[in-house]
């Protein structure tokens, strides 16, 4: 049985994870830059992970107006990164 995650920490683990996406090393351009099929696929594998930990934070009775505010900054985050990165 797996271990239940605290939002915080899912929270903390998902900006990781965007992070992570921002750090990874744009391939050079004889190998088609920033457009390779790999290099594409890891910055979206990671940004889907760090949707997939919090998205279901907002709908948890337990969870407060803080750790929402703080999933939706997340999500919008992912979003920019995504931008950033990949256009």
């Amino acid at each position: 049985m797996s271990r239940l995650i605290l939002a915080a920490e899912r929270v903390r683990r998902a900006r990781l994870l965007i992070q992570k996406a921002r750090d990874l090393p744009v391939p050079p351009d004889t190998e088609a830059g920033k457009y390779n099929f790999s290099y594409v696929a890891q910055v979206k594998a990671f940004l889907q992970d760090a949707r997939d930990l919090i998205k279901y934070i907002p709908k948890t009775p337990s969870a407060t107006a803080e750790i929402k505010e703080q999933v939706s900054q997340i999500l919008q985050e992912a979003d920019r990164a995504n931008q950033e990165i990949l256009h």
